[in-house]
């Protein structure tokens, strides 16, 4: 009954997760300094279905459990984009090469928000069938009565 509200309740926050990233890389856009003397790399979220544990499926297998569970969402993992910086000519600037180019993140601001927009999105589908589950669970209590 409640294998929905896990898968749901997964996505929505991997969804979360994915949010954050993108709103680092729009933070971060002209940042063309961190730690590490280079410029800020866009951050990119990796999904990965999410699997029973090893346990889970013994106990399936032995027949202790013979309820079946589904997986969900989870992050794997946030990897840095490999592309390579934006070269912008300003002799000016402090982090400006000895030819006056400065290595600018490789985020892109349209592409950033085209992605917050999908994810927004499908963090609604996620509530919208989490609220479907609650509510045909309610339905189900109410047939009793």
């Amino acid at each position: 009954m409640f294998d929905a509200i896990n898968i749901s309740s997964s996505a929505l926050s991997a969804q979360r997760v994915r949010m954050d990233v993108i709103a680092q890389n729009i933070a971060n856009a002209n940042t063309t300094r961190t730690e590490n003397g280079q410029p800020y790399r866009r951050k990119v979220v990796v999904f990965e279905e999410s699997k029973q544990s090893f346990a889970d499926i013994l106990s399936q297998k032995i027949g202790k459990d013979q309820t079946s569970s589904y997986g969900g969402v989870r992050v794997k993992a946030i990897l840095e984009d490999p592309s390579p910086f934006k070269k912008v000519y300003d002799p000016t600037h402090p982090d400006a090469d000895q030819n006056g180019y400065v290595n600018y993140p490789n985020v892109d601001i349209v592409t950033e928000m085209v992605n917050m927009i999908e994810a927004s999105r499908s963090y609604e589908a996620n509530v919208t069938a989490l609220n479907i589950t609650k509510s045909m669970i309610t339905r189900t209590f109410e047939i009793g009565k």
